[in-house]
């Protein structure tokens, strides 16, 4: 019987429905807290281009953990990103409570099928079996060996020209929920390097979002541009990161800066009169 909190990112993906998220490379408990309470569907918590790692993690999990949803809204699904498809990494972050995983430059079936063994048991998989973690409620949770991959949502980045062309066969791999698709590095395999919305690239990401769906899987990507990310939307994405904290942070910062110092500057000129 499986008695594990039910993973509604997971469930929502599956039933065709779209998840608004937003993306996390500050890596500070109290940054994620607070994003935690702002009403996304899910936030991606870094570790692949972030000077987070896994006792941090921890310690993001548990802010997420401990937020308080906005009005209306369901709790935050974190979704974790390993600095590599690696199954030790994958082991580490499974055993201290990531239930949804996404895992960076996947090429192809072999890869992923790597993943998704590196997040079951034996004999289904090759995930260590880690007793008393925190993943199981320090050996509370009943049922969780047998259990775990129901709630455990997978999904990989294809972020390369060769990726992109082998999407049906990463598709394929029973245990893959979702398809991430990578603008920046897609746009530098693809010879366009700083260009993510380069038309070519705009163009290969619509044809992979439309092949991800086809193949009955969820697409996502991170785009903060509001009309491009309801165009991806409008194509079959279904997990789409729409904001950056760090961003938010620094354009808010940048902008109330830029105008405190253009009002100095008037104050400045009316003085010279």
């Amino acid at each position: 019987m499986n008695t594990l909190p039910p993973n509604l990112f997971k469930r929502a993906l599956r039933e065709g429905r779209t998840q608004i998220g937003i993306w996390s490379t500050l890596a500070s408990p109290y940054a994620t807290e607070l994003i935690a309470g702002s009403g996304y569907d899910w936030g991606l918590l870094d570790t692949e281009h972030t000077p987070s790692d896994v006792p941090l993690m921890l310690n993001q999990l548990q802010a997420v953990a401990s937020a308080t949803p906005a009005p209306g809204a369901a709790p935050m699904e974190a979704v974790v990103r390993p600095a590599w498809n690696d199954t030790v990494l994958i082991k580490r972050y499974l055993d201290i409570g990531a239930r949804s995983l996404l895992l960076p430059f996947v090429q192809n079936a072999a890869e992923a099928q790597a993943a998704v063994q590196a997040t079951r048991y034996a004999p289904a998989g090759v995930r260590g079996m880690g007793g008393s973690t925190r993943a199981t409620n320090f050996g509370r949770a009943a049922g969780y060996v047998d259990h775990a991959h129901e709630e455990i949502c997978l999904l990989v980045q294809v972020e390369t020209r060769e990726a992109l062309a082998r999407i049906e066969e990463i598709a394929a791999i029973d245990g893959i929920d979702g398809i991430f698709i990578g603008p920046a590095d897609l746009s530098a395999s693809m010879g366009h390097p700083g260009q993510p919305r380069h038309p070519e690239v705009d163009a290969a990401i619509d044809d992979a979002i439309r092949r991800i769906r086809r193949a009955g899987k969820a697409p996502g990507i991170l785009m903060a541009d509001a009309e491009r990310a309801r165009a991806c939307i409008a194509q079959g994405a279904q997990f789409v990161a729409v904001a950056m904290d760090m961003l938010l942070l620094r354009n808010g910062a940048d902008g109330t800066a830029a105008q405190w110092r253009d009002q100095r500057a008037a104050a400045g000129r009316s003085d010279s009169y």
